[in-house]
């Protein structure tokens, strides 16, 4: 499953679960609202006006003479003994007409004086006449016997499903413009309210976005986050507390065993020192240069993670020259030709004088390291602030040049080496502000650029 596909919006599925429960309730309520007015006859008259006419309508038919007769049906038999006191009226344009049980006198002779209407109701008005008095439904309706008009009483049971279809357009008469307003209001209301209810949140997601790992002690405020999320806010918080307590645990850890291991590392490199000459006492030193050389590197990312004094400015000039003079011994010894080249007597930098020198005696390092053990080894320092190493060995490959900065990567790995070099080199560009990159030199080999800001009184 994909990342969007499990992804949920919170505003969405509130505005619908909000709609769905209102919709509920709102049913909820219409059905006990209906229920009880249908039970007290407010709601649903118990007569059906029509369905008298609609029975007399299938029943009359046209006689011999040209008169009006009703046929047998079992629906006007069944109508009968529901109601007792049954009476119609029904007249044909010819003026032929037949009726049948008492009609009202106040509607005697009514059809005769409505031939020209095609439907109507007659009635009384509400509290202004006895409503006891019968009231009639007039209609002119098409049967076997041609056109004619029928008047009856409003009486007769409704059927089923008029009952049903009343009962279903009295509830969505209820319901339906209630949920339509509802859900407007909240599909309004809803963005605005989650909105409010998380906006101390974003303020927290940028907080959380600057949190780095050389800013131990961040932490994410729970000042403005509402109270269902401060407890997500607080856990985040103690979790941060965790890893920086961690961390803090690894870098001692780190600079403890790195001190440790200069004693004995030093101790011996003196002995070896004391050797005769030879090939084999060369490899011993050289061994004993990257054990001290990886002992370094782990101080140096102690150093680095406490730096916190203010820049000053660095001749990168004089910091090359130096890193030059102690390194050409162990460059000769491994068969390398070192050579510097600067294009001015003073180039200045701002940033921490250490931190540069290691920079650059590891880049030199790396050079030795992974130059073929053949060829020269140059440093290039240029305006405005930019120091080049370049070696003649076997190059990085293209694929492999953004991995190379990444810490404990090797091109090769069975190489020696602990792969801290160039990500100390890194580290140190970033925190001046700078950057390191590495292409091919011009004659093979790899070309490694340190690039820093220069002093501003050098621009």
């Amino acid at each position: 499953m994909t990342e969007t596909a499990r992804s949920h919006c919170l505003q969405t599925r509130l505005v619908w679960r909000l709609i769905s429960l209102q919709a509920g309730l709102l049913a909820i309520i219409a059905i006990l609202v209906i229920g009880t007015l249908w039970g007290a006859g407010l709601l649903l008259d118990a007569r059906d006006e029509d369905r008298v006419i609609e029975i007399v309508q299938q029943a009359v038919a046209q006689d011999t003479s040209g008169g009006l007769l009703l046929r047998s049906r079992p629906e006007l038999a069944q109508l009968r003994e529901e109601i007792p006191d049954l009476w119609f009226v029904v007249r044909d344009s010819q003026g032929h007409s037949l009726s049948e049980g008492a009609v009202p006198p106040d509607f005697v002779g009514m059809v005769d004086a409505l031939s020209h209407i095609s439907q109507a109701r007659l009635g009384w008005q509400l509290l202004a006449d006895d409503l006891s008095k019968p009231a009639a439904r007039l209609k002119r309706v098409d049967t076997a016997a041609g056109t004619v008009q029928i008047l009856t009483a409003t009486q007769g049971k409704p059927s089923g499903r008029k009952a049903m279809l009343m009962s279903s357009l009295s509830f969505l008469g209820v319901v339906l413009p209630g949920l339509l307003l509802m859900a407007a209001a909240t599909f309004v209301a809803t963005p605005m309210v989650v909105r409010r209810a998380l906006a101390g949140l974003g303020t927290v997601a940028d907080q959380a976005r600057r949190i780095d790992i050389h800013q131990r002690g961040a932490r994410l405020s729970v000042e403005h986050v509402a109270d269902e999320i401060a407890p997500l806010v607080r856990a985040v918080n103690e979790a941060l507390a965790r890893l920086d307590d961690g961390y803090l645990r690894q870098q001692r850890f780190v600079a403890d065993a790195a001190h440790e291991l200069r004693t004995p590392i030093a101790i011996l490199n003196t002995r070896l020192e004391s050797l005769p000459a030879g090939a084999e006492k060369n490899r011993l030193l050289e061994d004993t240069a990257r054990l001290s050389t990886l002992t370094e590197q782990l101080l140096d990312i102690q150093r680095l993670d406490q730096c916190g004094s203010p820049f000053t400015p660095v001749d990168v000039v004089a910091v090359a020259q130096g890193v030059a003079a102690n390194l050409a011994p162990l460059a000769i010894a491994a068969g390398y030709e070192l050579s510097l080249q600067v294009a001015a007597d003073r180039i200045e930098t701002l940033g921490d004088h250490g931190a540069i020198e290691r920079a650059v005696t590891n880049l030199v390092q790396n050079a030795i390291q992974h130059g073929g053990c053949r060829g020269s080894i140059s440093i290039h320092v240029s305006r405005p602030a930019t120091i080049e190493v370049t070696d003649e060995g076997p190059g990085i490959p293209a694929e492999q040049r953004a991995l190379i900065f990444e810490p404990f990567y090797r091109v090769t790995p069975l190489e020696r080496g602990a792969g801290l070099g160039l990500n100390m080199v890194r580290e140190i560009a970033r925190m001046h502000g700078g950057h390191i990159s590495v292409f091919d030199g011009p004659n093979g080999g790899a070309c490694f650029r340190l690039t820093l800001p220069p002093a501003p009184s050098a621009k």
